[in-house]
């Protein structure tokens, strides 16, 4: 009962994340709300190994570090994807694949289940996808990056229950840790290359010369960017500047929120783990985007279908079944 009871609380909380994580790379960049999500979750969980002291061995730090890794790419890959939208269709996506992957490795590595856990599994399966799920007339069709994007993060999620499951039972918060240091340390990285490689192109650009045509001859003849170019560049960077800076302070508070959530969520996860059974614990969690669809009904006003309300309800059904197996 605990374990399923833990299991829905970390869908909750992540599907939550979710939720202001995509707002927050509508914003920023889904690299930048990555990082922030990821130092802000250090914060957080480095506090809570003073309260949950944990011990520092090899393989709690290793297979937290590798799960950052992967975790670095999956939640990059989902904010992105949940960016583009849209997230009724997007987010359930992610959560069938990332369900799949960890069911399919405890059931390979023969995981003892009782027989009514099997039709549980399925029917939760279906209340993942049913509580996502827009009529065509009501929704935007997602892309084929989008599409690709949410499948991929759903395989790394569901690589990254397997790698939290390794870790040692009297660890703590240290795989945690351990992950979130190296998630940051890799978005971190990544935002200064990619900033690098901005600034030299915006450099490059400003030192090309501006060819105009002369209104009396009109022949072409180049002028000096610093010359001509700058003040109109510089008027609209001061324009574009004015509107980023709402736009950032907005994003910002996002991420540390999502990163927060996402830290919560992370805890209540790996108790499970601890405490339960890897196949029910993600299959559970995977069940996160009610999360994300119930507060994007409260916020951006989008509509809850019939068919989500009985994805809900097949998802409590499940998870009683699951509670009784």
């Amino acid at each position: 009962m605990l374990t399923v009871v833990l299991g829905l609380a970390g869908a909750l909380v992540y599907g939550a994340a979710d939720f202001f994580g995509g707002l927050a790379a509508r914003r920023i960049s889904a690299l930048r709300v990555t990082a922030l999500g990821a130092l802000s979750g250090v914060v957080l969980l480095v506090v809570g190994t003073l309260i949950v002291p944990g011990r520092w061995s090899p393989e709690a730090v290793l297979w937290g570090g590798i799960s950052g890794v992967t975790g670095a790419a999956a939640i990059a890959l989902l904010y992105a994807c949940l960016a583009i939208g849209p997230m009724s269709i997007l987010s359930p996506l992610t959560a069938v694949t990332s369900a799949i992957v960890p069911l399919t490795w405890g059931l390979v590595t023969g995981a003892e289940l009782g027989t009514i856990a099997y039709p549980a599994f399925a029917l939760a399966l279906v209340a993942v996808v049913l509580v996502g799920f827009v009529p065509a007339k009501e929704a935007v069709r997602p892309t084929l990056p989008g599409l690709l994007m949410a499948t991929v993060s759903g395989v790394l999620i569901g690589a990254f229950y397997i790698l939290v499951d390794q870790t040692p039972d009297d660890s703590g918060l240290v795989p945690l840790v351990a992950n979130r240091t190296v998630n940051a340390a890799i978005m971190i990285t990544l935002i200064v290359v990619l900033a690098v490689i901005a600034g030299r192109r915006r450099v490059r650009a400003a030192d090309a010369p501006l060819t105009v045509i002369d209104g009396t001859h009109g022949a072409p003849h180049a002028l000096g960017a610093e010359a001509t170019a700058a003040p109109a560049r510089d008027g609209l960077l001061r324009a574009s500047a004015a509107a980023l800076r709402g736009g950032w302070r907005g994003g910002f508070w996002l991420a540390v929120g999502c990163g927060v959530l996402d830290a919560l969520a992370n805890v209540v996860v790996l108790v499970g783990l601890r405490v339960g059974d890897l196949t029910i614990v993600s299959v559970l969690t995977a069940l996160y985007p009610a999360g994300t669809i119930l507060l994007a009904a409260l916020v951006l006003r989008e509509r809850i279908a019939r068919l989500q309300w009985v994805g809900l309800a097949l998802a409590l059904a499940a998870s009683a079944m699951l509670a009784a197996a």
